[in-house]
């Protein structure tokens, strides 16, 4: 099975998908109800957490109302919050069904201000195997599972995660040596700012070679866990929002 973490990533992606399906549906109003009963609540329940009063939302799902653009976000916006209280077991359900698993996408995120690399490395506690000169600053930071991403990306594949900029740190968990996520780099049409390493003790020194060659800082991450990786990451969010 797939270790996936219920990263931000994941929570827009299902989102973007739930407010597509009522904006698409010939009648929103049962689309809505349909999601709300999925997540297992009541109007009630979302009315509260919309601010609004219960018929309001009853006007909507019946259909004697049309939503807007930001009804809809809003009443997305608290099926998402009422099922985090509750620890995300809709979301959880939801994210092996919509979230392709193929992509090996575990996290991905665009920052607002540019963090240094040594920074990076510090909230991964990581450990740099390379000897090339950290001058560049990332942009963003794309994580992903290496026994899946490896397996099932191609060249237009590659485009897609590497987000808005190639100036982004690229992240392979659940690494045994780091020789195929390094190859699969080297081969690959654009080239990260940093590539890490998580979930093993050695590196392949092919794998440290190979960024060599490429003028790519290689870092092995030293984080407990992926959660404990994922965590540290945010700060960077945090620290730049």
């Amino acid at each position: 099975m797939v270790y996936r973490v219920l990263s931000d990533y994941i929570v827009r992606l299902i989102a973007a998908r739930l407010a597509g399906d009522i904006v698409l549906s010939d009648k929103p109003g049962k689309a809505m109800r349909k999601w709300r009963e999925f997540f297992g609540l009541t109007q009630t329940e979302v009315a509260r957490a919309m601010g609004i009063a219960p018929s309001v939302v009853s006007e909507y799902e019946s259909g004697r109302r049309t939503p807007g653009t930001r009804f809809l976000k809003q009443y997305v916006k608290a099926l998402l919050k009422l099922d985090a209280e509750r620890g995300w077991p809709s979301i959880k359900r939801l994210s092996n069904v919509i979230i392709p698993l193929s992509e090996g996408v575990v996290d991905i995120r665009e920052l607002e201000v540019p963090v240094a690399i040594d920074k990076l490395i510090a909230v991964v506690k990581g450990a740099l195997l390379t000897s090339m000169p950290l001058a560049r600053n990332i942009y963003g930071y794309t994580v992903l599972d290496s026994l899946v991403a490896i397996e099932s990306m191609s060249g237009n594949d590659f485009w897609r995660i590497m987000g808005t900029t190639t100036e982004r740190a690229l992240i392979f968990t659940r690494v045994s040596t780091g020789r195929s996520p390094m190859i699969a780099v080297r081969v690959a049409p654009v080239k990260p700012a940093v590539v890490i390493l998580h979930g093993t003790k050695r590196v392949d020194p092919l794998a440290i070679k190979l960024a060599e060659l490429d003028g790519i800082p290689l870092v092995l991450s030293l984080a407990e866990g992926i959660e404990d990786l994922i965590t540290g990451l945010k700060s960077l969010t945090f620290a730049s929002s």
